[in-house]
């Protein structure tokens, strides 16, 4: 009875205790198994500057953002090249705005709701407002500005395009910040008149002199053997050099080729010829290349010079319903039928109005609207006030539907169609993804021979046998593989070891390397030394690899750079030796031309150097040469000089001085120029070497 007693008074502590234990078992779980957000860090945070946290949805979106711009300015094909550069664009605008902010933010500068109107609605628009609105010669077409504004500010405006247009000022008003703090920091800078006149003599002082040299190619590589003094002699006297901005992992790999075998390509081959027969005798050619080609391409009529070279030499004297085929092109194997030729003109001038038959109550709804609004036109209404008031196209809407002169290939098929296949003055309603258009054909231009060809392609592609046998090759490779012996089983099994130095943590793809991606989120998550977990897919080569090197961001310490500066240590010690035998050449004499004599050299004059431009005729740029020569006094032989080729020996034979600059406004003018330049560069520099950026993009990426 004590006993129960003593739990009866003491449950609720015992019950909290346990409680308690068991929730704190229960969160070291979740710890464990998830990587808490309070062990690991923000989870959602892909970067954070001077404090200010990024997140991972925000830096996504900006990055399609980017991406659609680039499709519908360049209309190009994500490469992984081009998604690196995209990514890292985004990456420098968003870093670049977020400095910037604060600086502007500190200094109190604002841009005014007078300025702001200005900006947009003055005599001279901001820039980026003017390259909207453009008339066919690409000048700014402030009546076209003017229509948008009203359409804008009529209250019509789906708010969507209204959002899109407030963050499109938004921006103007941003960028108009920035270039205020900027000018506010190129007016601080000034150039003086004793600036003015060293940039003068500088440019226009002459210097003749007699040179001999050693070059460093004279002593071969075998004959030297570096040691670890004269690395870290170098290391010291360059260590400002050394500096990485950030993290950069390198790693050595093997690659196994995957690539589609004689056979795969046979078979490929085999499978398109099969398919001839049957489009030869199709009469809906449309659905066969739908149902039979990987690249579903719409059929249209094209002109000579846009097919691909192969058809464009055959399918202009071929008879309607050839099939040429299989040939090879691009990596695939393609027939191709010629289904119609016909004479057409090369070019439409026209306009439209676009209807939405989702807002129109259908499609046939739209059809009749569009009815309609040809029976007003013909009646004698304003085709351009109507496209104003009715078409949902509000780029073409606000110039009247104008939609300019365009070639074949330049709209959707339908629509292209539509226009080339009428004459000039026709009004005609086709319908489209995008809608129903009111199509009116202002004038047609030139006459040729146009075609339409479908054709129906398979890429070449390794069969499922050729990849296991390949992969099962990996495999086994990864199976005996370690830190110490991958260079070794390489050789073994007759493969090359390749290398991928300092990749960043966002790198998409690496020389030798597209989609390098999974690759390289696993070096930034590896430990040196380690081999990868698994055999990579990258393109058609399976992938095993090694972690060689790390180098953190900051200062980087010698071993991190030991194989980088081994060509330089190399001329280094090479330069040292050089400069020991022209010292020894120069006891003793007292003219260039026994120096030469002694060192087994020969003397070369040079005339009219000038100490802007030291490039040496018949060899290269020599800066520590040109920089000596000019704080040389004449007629003095020179201790030896450790240049980009060779060690030199010198003495100037003479300086020819320039007239005297009575006027410094001119040169002050053109060194203030180039300040200016030079300033938005530096001054982003500046605030991202002193900014604290941690970022994280190798983990989302």
């Amino acid at each position: 009875m004590g006993i129960m007693s003593y739990l009866r008074d003491r449950m609720g502590k015992i019950l909290a205790v346990v409680i308690g234990l068991a929730l704190l078992a229960f969160v070291a779980g979740e710890v464990i198994h998830t990587g808490s957000s309070f062990l690991r860090g923000d989870a959602t945070t892909v970067a954070e500057v001077n404090g200010e946290k990024i997140d991972y949805k925000d830096f996504s979106q900006r990055i399609e953002t980017s991406t659609e711009q680039f499709k519908q300015q360049y209309n190009q094909p994500l490469t992984p090249q081009v998604t690196d550069y995209i990514q890292s664009t985004t990456w420098n605008q968003l870093l670049t705005g977020i400095l910037l902010k604060k600086e502007i933010e500190r200094l109190g500068l604002v841009v005014g709701d007078a300025e702001t109107a200005s900006m947009i609605t003055g005599n001279n628009p901001d820039q980026q407002i003017q390259s909207q609105f453009m008339d066919e010669s690409g000048k700014f077409d402030k009546a076209k500005l003017n229509q948008f504004l009203t359409y804008i500010n009529s209250g019509k405006v789906p708010a969507a395009e209204f959002e899109r247009w407030g963050q499109f000022v938004k921006n103007v008003i941003d960028s108009k910040r920035q270039q205020k703090y900027v000018a506010l920091v190129s007016n601080g800078l000034y150039v003086n008149s004793l600036e003015a006149q060293d940039d003068y003599t500088d440019k226009n002082k002459l210097a003749n002199f007699k040179y001999t040299v050693l070059d460093y190619a004279s002593i071969p590589d075998n004959k030297i053997t570096l040691t670890d003094d004269d690395y870290n002699t170098y290391y010291n006297e360059h260590k400002g050099l050394f500096k990485n901005p950030e993290e950069t992992r390198s790693f050595d790999y093997v690659s196994f080729n995957a690539a589609p075998s004689k056979q795969d390509s046979a078979a490929i081959k085999d499978q398109v010829e099969k398919l001839a027969a049957s489009f030869k005798a199709s009469t809906n050619d449309s659905l066969f290349v739908q149902i039979n080609a990987e690249t579903k391409a719409p059929l249209v009529f094209a002109k000579k010079g846009q097919l691909e070279p192969k058809l464009d030499s055959v399918m202009f004297t071929a008879e309607k319903g050839a099939i040429y085929g299989p040939y090879l092109a691009g990596g695939k194997y393609k027939i191709a039928k010629l289904i119609d030729s016909k004479v057409g003109p090369d070019s439409v001038k026209a306009r439209h109005i676009l209807l939405n038959p989702a807002t129109e109550g259908g499609m046939d709804k739209a059809v009749a609207k569009a009815d309609s609004l040809k029976k007003l036109i013909q009646g004698g209404k304003s085709f351009d006030e109507l496209a104003k008031t009715y078409s949902i196209d509000k780029n073409s809407a606000v110039k009247g539907g104008d939609l300019g002169t365009f070639g074949r290939g330049a709209m959707i098929p339908a629509f292209e169609d539509a226009a080339f296949d009428g004459k000039a003055g026709d009004l005609v309603v086709v319908k489209s993804q995008y809608g129903v258009h009111l199509l009116n054909i202002e004038s047609q231009k030139g006459s040729s021979k146009v075609v339409k060809v479908a054709v129906v392609d398979k890429s070449l592609a390794p069969s499922s046998e050729t990849q296991n046998a390949v992969y099962a090759k990996a495999q086994q490779f990864l199976s005996t593989a370690n830190s110490e012996n991958f260079a070794a089983q390489a050789k073994k099994a007759g493969l090359t070891v390749k290398s991928s130095d300092d990749v960043t943590g966002v790198a998409s793809s690496l020389i030798g390397l597209d989609n390098a991606r999974p690759v390289v989120k696993w070096a930034f998550g590896a430990d040196k030394g380690a081999v990868s977990d698994q055999v990579f897919a990258v393109g058609d080569q399976y992938i095993v690899a090694r972690l060689s090197n790390i180098k953190p961001q900051g200062a980087l310490p010698l071993d991190a750079v030991k194989k980088q500066i081994a060509p330089a240590v190399l001329v280094d010690v090479k330069g040292k030796q050089l400069a020991e035998k022209f010292q020894a050449a120069l006891s003793g004499a007292t003219s260039i031309d026994q120096v030469a004599q002694k060192a087994g050299s020969k003397v070369v004059p040079v005339q009219n150097i000038v100490f802007a431009n030291p490039v040496i005729p018949g060899s290269s740029a020599e800066f520590k040469l040109v920089g000596s020569i000019f704080g040389s006094q004449p007629n003095k032989l020179s201790a030896p000089v450790k240049g980009q080729s060779g060690v030199y020996v010198y003495v100037v034979e003479s300086f020819a001085n320039p007239a005297a600059l009575t006027n410094t406004v001119r040169e002050k003018q053109q060194l203030s120029q180039a300040l200016a330049q030079r300033t938005p560069g530096s001054v982003l520099d500046a605030l991202k070497d002193k900014a604290n950026v941690k970022d994280n993009r190798a983990k989302f990426l």
